[in-house]
């Protein structure tokens, strides 16, 4: 089983409610990046993502590549929310390649939880492939790692 795990792209300064800030152009461009590169090398067959705007457009730059794989909204992936209950919740899913598209701090949390290593900061629409026999703390190994553009 393969998790991916991507952190959303750059996203508008906070004017708006953290949950509606939208991706800059810039961050769709991240996303299209992103995508191109897990869809050339990985077949995705389901999506999860948060509830807040910006990892939703994340997510439908990927989707827009790839349509017919199914996808829900995940209430506990915001940046805020515990790690190891997001991970049992995801561990929940049947899947043979989920795409997990969250935030800050959260995904680290997750990636050190899969791993069994301390927490690494994810680059804006930066995506992580972690490969496993089941979803469980310290079982998986990080196979790859794409990191699109980032700002200057």
């Amino acid at each position: 089983m393969k998790i991916i795990l991507v952190r959303h792209g750059q996203a508008e300064d906070e004017t708006r409610p953290d949950s509606a800030r939208q991706l800059t152009s810039f961050g769709q461009q991240q996303a299209a990046q992103m995508a191109a590169y897990l869809t050339t090398h990985y077949k995705p067959d389901r999506f999860v993502v948060s509830p807040y705007t910006r990892a939703q457009q994340t997510l439908a730059v990927l989707q827009s590549l790839v349509s017919c794989v199914p996808s829900s909204i995940q209430d506990n992936i915001t940046p805020s929310d515990d790690a190891r209950q997001a991970l049992i919740d995801i561990g929940n899913i049947e899947a043979e390649c989920l795409v997990v598209v969250c935030h800050m701090s959260i995904v680290a949390y997750i990636a050190g939880l899969l791993t069994g290593d301390y927490p690494e900061s994810f680059s804006l629409a930066e995506a992580r492939v972690f490969e496993m026999d089941f979803v469980m703390t310290g079982m998986a190994t990080e196979v790859d790692r794409f990191v699109p553009d980032q700002p200057y």
